[in-house]
């Protein structure tokens, strides 16, 4: 499957969908400049949607990191919800898990970019309990 990104709009907050491995090479370079236009265009409230990212490489974590500091320094937010599970362990592992706003859902993703609202970010301890609790269990996804 081709590398894509589809974009859609809640809430007047720009979400990015990409679909496919977000690695080095083509994809990365398309998402960098997916973000960096919407970045020139002032857009500093972008949801990314990873609900149909299998794979995410180093080079796509430089992306997510280098995309996060500019969104940040110019008063924005881009959390991400979605995450498989060996994307979320990445996070955990590289300490980036404490960086980025993760979230359950698109609606909580999209909350977490207004201060005013109500919103529940992503229980990091909560999802490590139930890996352990599944893999004594035997159960692995």
């Amino acid at each position: 499957m081709p590398f894509e990104i589809e974009r859609r709009e809640h809430d007047g907050v720009m979400i990015l969908a990409p679909h496919g491995r977000l690695m080095i090479g083509e994809a990365v370079e398309t998402f960098r400049n997916t973000l960096d236009a919407l970045y020139t265009q002032g857009r500093t409230q972008v949801v990314l949607d990873f609900s149909d990212v299998d794979y995410i490489d180093s080079s796509a974590l430089g992306c997510l990191v280098v995309a996060h500091t500019k969104f940040h320094k110019a008063g924005g937010v881009m959390p991400m919800f979605g995450l498989n599970r060996r994307t979320i362990e990445l996070l955990v592992i590289t300490k980036l898990a404490t960086v980025f706003r993760i979230a359950e859902s698109e609606v909580e993703a999209v909350n977490l970019c207004f201060p005013d609202r109500d919103s529940k970010p992503f229980d990091i301890l909560n999802f490590v309990e139930t890996q352990r609790a599944r893999k004594k269990g035997g159960v692995r996804e």
